[in-house]
C-alpha cells in the first residue's frame, strides 16, 4: 500500500499536466495570431488592406479594396491555403501541428505514468520516475520547439503574406503587423505544468532516496555509547 505522501505526490503530478494537457487542447482549438496589411493591385497605390485572424487550422479574412472590392468575413482554411503555394510556410505550420501533437502524446503518457506510480513502485523501470521525465522532457521540448518556429513562420516566414496571396495573387502588400493571440500565449503555461510537474516528482524521489540511505548507513556510524563495566 502507498504511503499517503507518496500518492498525494503523483496524483496532484497527474492533475498538474492533465490541466496543461487541457490548457493546450484548449489553444489548439483557438485564435492563434492576427495580422493586418496594406493591399494595392500590382502597379497601383495602397489604398486596400487585408486583415486576418487564425487558428492552427480555420480563420477568417476581411478584404477592403484588396485588390478591387471588399470581402468581408471570408473563411480561410489555413492548410488549404499556404499548400496554394507551398513552400516554407506551409512546411513550417504543419511542423508546429505535428509538434503539438507529439506534446498531447507525451502529456498522456505523463499522466499514465504518475496515476501508475501512484499505486505501485517501478522506481527502476521506465515506468517509474524516468518514465515521466522523459514524457514531461518530451513535451516541454516539442512545445517549446513549436513556439519558436510559429513565430518564426509568422514574423520572418512570411506565412500571412501567403496566405493573402494564395487567394489573390496578383496583388502587392506591405506594413504587416502582426499580434500574437490566446492560443500560442497558452504554450507557456502548458510548458510551465509540465515543468512543475518534473519538480514535484524530483522532489519526492529525492527526498525518498535520502531518507533510504540514512536507513542503510552502517552501525559504525551511528553515534556510540560508552559502556562502563
Amino acid at each position: 500500500m502507498p504511503s499517503v505522501e507518496k500518492l498525494l505526490h503523483f496524483l496532484s503530478t497527474s492533475f498538474i499536466v492533465a490541466a496543461g494537457a487541457a490548457l493546450l487542447g484548449f489553444g489548439m482549438s483557438t485564435d492563434w495570431a492576427k495580422a493586418e496589411m496594406a493591399c494595392a493591385p500590382i502597379g497601383d497605390q495602397f489604398n486596400g488592406s487585408s486583415s486576418l485572424k487564425i487558428g492552427l487550422f480555420n480563420g477568417t479574412e476581411n478584404k477592403i479594396d484588396c485588390p478591387r472590392i471588399s470581402r468581408p468575413g471570408i473563411k480561410v482554411t489555413v492548410f488549404e491555403r499556404l499548400g496554394k503555394l507551398a513552400g516554407a510556410p506551409i512546411i513550417l505550420h504543419a511542423l508546429v501541428v505535428i509538434l503539438l501533437g507529439l506534446a498531447l502524446l507525451g502529456s498522456a503518457g505523463s499522466i499514465l505514468v504518475a496515476l501508475y506510480n501512484s499505486f505501485s513502485n517501478p522506481y527502476q523501470t521506465y515506468m517509474g520516475p524516468i518514465g515521466l521525465y522523459t514524457c514531461s522532457g518530451l513535451s516541454v521540448c516539442v512545445a517549446s520547439l513549436a513556439l519558436i518556429l510559429y513565430v518564426a513562420n509568422a514574423y520572418l516566414g512570411q506565412m500571412f503574406e501567403t496566405l493573402v496571396k494564395a487567394d489573390e495573387p496578383n496583388v502587392m502588400l506591405k506594413d504587416v503587423k502582426i499580434n500574437l493571440q490566446v492560443g500560442f500565449f497558452l504554450l507557456i503555461p502548458y510548458i510551465c505544468f509540465h515543468v512543475v510537474a518534473i519538480l514535484v516528482v524530483y522532489l519526492y524521489t529525492h527526498a525518498a532516496y535520502t531518507r533510504r540511505k540514512e536507513q542503510e548507513r552502517p552501525t559504525e556510524d551511528a553515534p556510540k555509547e560508552i559502556m562502563m563495566y
